[in-house]
């Protein structure tokens, strides 16, 4: 039997095959996997919470400010901390979804960071594309290799209207510094400086509504511009290990928390990058680990 790293022996559903794909490339495709229902709700559901009919609490909502002239579906472009909603969670607290992440995280789960993203068209292009990055630059928590994305199409997702790319294998690579790529400023929209997306070898992750993909908080990926007529909707949520411990932060990852500590200060919330994470974190299946205990104050 081969000797993974990158997934748990025991764990999950994947095959041998499926498994030694993830431990080679960093990320693998389920086809036709997410319940189409739920999709159509989901959608629903953001446009609820953009149009204000529903509470948002503590979820965040991004628009592009390049189109001014526009107003809701038209103009955000995403909401994240959607995992206390009572709709949105459905996707977090998926048993298919659950069943192939424990594969990468092992049987106890935290959901730990949760996006909505729309892509409207006719916006600027530096808006609506993320330049080459790694997620595991938001994460203040380890091990890696116990951290997988979902993220699932709600609409069909192409290279025309700015789909994900991943560059396979680099979740075996270094991690790189982020920060803004130069002219560029959406916010926390950090990126890998040093590296231009023309010279990766890309591929092109091309979803149809209901599929799938999972992968590594290391593999470098992006997004291109919108360039069609039409939106592009994907849900994606990472999840961990609840053994994760959290770890310290040293340069452009500390800066990061000092930039997300500030933003939420204005909105009346004073706590510390980690405890943040913690607090918008949700557990989904086994007990409560390291990685859901604040320290003790006594």
């Amino acid at each position: 039997m081969a000797d993974f790293t990158y997934t748990v022996p025991g764990s999950g559903v994947l095959s041998q095959e499926q498994r030694q794909f993830y431990e080679d490339n960093g990320y693998i495709v389920f086809k036709n996997y997410v319940n189409h229902d739920f999709l159509d709700r989901a959608k629903a559901r953001f446009i609820e919470i953009i149009e204000g009919r529903v509470k948002k609490g503590f979820m965040v909502i991004l628009k592009d400010f390049s189109l001014t002239n526009k107003e809701g579906e038209e103009r955000v472009t995403k909401i994240q901390d959607w995992l206390y909603d009572d709709v949105l969670f459905d996707y977090a607290n998926n048993r298919r979804l659950l069943d192939v992440v424990e594969t990468f995280t092992g049987p106890n789960i935290t959901a730990v960071h949760s996006m909505l993203i729309n892509k409207p068209p006719q916006g600027d292009p530096q808006f609506s594309y993320h330049h080459v990055h790694q997620d595991l630059h938001f994460f203040p928590f380890r091990p890696s290799e116990r951290i997988v994305a979902a993220l699932t199409a709600i609409e069909p997702m192409t290279p025309e209207n700015g789909c994900l790319y991943v560059v396979p294998g680099t979740h075996k690579g270094q991690f790189y510094p982020h920060t803004y790529p130069e002219g560029f400023r959406f916010k926390f929209y950090h990126g890998i400086y040093q590296l231009n997306p023309d010279d990766l070898p890309k591929t092109y992750i091309r979803l149809e509504k209901g599929d799938v993909i999972f992968f590594h908080p290391l593999i470098l990926h992006g997004s291109g511009a919108n360039l069609s007529t039409g939106f592009r909707k994907v849900i994606c949520c990472h999840f961990a290990s609840s053994n994760c411990k959290m770890v310290k932060l040293e340069g452009t990852q500390a800066i990061l928390a000092k930039e997300v500590e500030a933003l939420f200060a204005k909105r009346g919330v004073t706590l510390e990058y980690f405890d943040l994470w913690r607090a918008k974190s949700r557990l989904v299946q086994g007990p409560v680990g390291e990685l859901q205990r604040f320290p003790s104050q006594l």
